[in-house]
């Protein structure tokens, strides 16, 4: 009687399932990314405490040297002339009339600034209007508590 002698299969790692897994962690980053919408660079002022803003909110910034910055909330923002503050408003209210705006402005930015687009957010009827300040949530600090 003969014998046969069996082939011995080389050990590895397995690498069929490791294409699954890349494509589902990276599916899975996709879903779960916050992108920052308004990167717009200000010193805040300080202040004792603030609220949690919405995380979809408008945004309107206004740098140190007075250009202004606008967002919608969902697109990055771009630089516009303080005239058409007004029309950008006019245009998120008319598509969202409860949006929140935030406005983010350089401590050092005279007031007559943030008076004017704060006068334009009452011309287009914003409802909620966030003053960005730097300093710790109320929300943050409930949950430390």
């Amino acid at each position: 009687m003969r014998l046969r002698v069996r082939s011995v299969q080389n050990q590895g790692i397995p690498t069929a399932s490791m294409a699954d897994i890349a494509f589902l962690l990276i599916i899975f980053f996709m879903v779960t990314i916050n992108f920052e919408v308004d990167k717009t660079q200000v010193f805040l002022p300080k202040t004792q405490i603030r609220l949690e803003i919405p995380k979809k909110a408008a945004y309107i910034s206004i740098t140190e040297s007075g250009q202004i910055r606008v967002s919608g909330g969902e697109e990055i923002s771009v630089p516009v002339h303080p005239e058409d503050v007004l029309s950008f408003a006019a245009d998120v209210v008319a598509r969202d009339p409860q949006k929140a705006f935030v406005l983010k402005a350089d401590k050092s930015v005279p007031y007559r600034y943030v008076d004017g687009v704060i006068d334009s957010l009452k011309q287009a009827k914003a409802e909620v209007i966030y003053l960005l300040s730097e300093q710790e949530t109320i929300d943050s600090r409930a949950e430390e508590g």
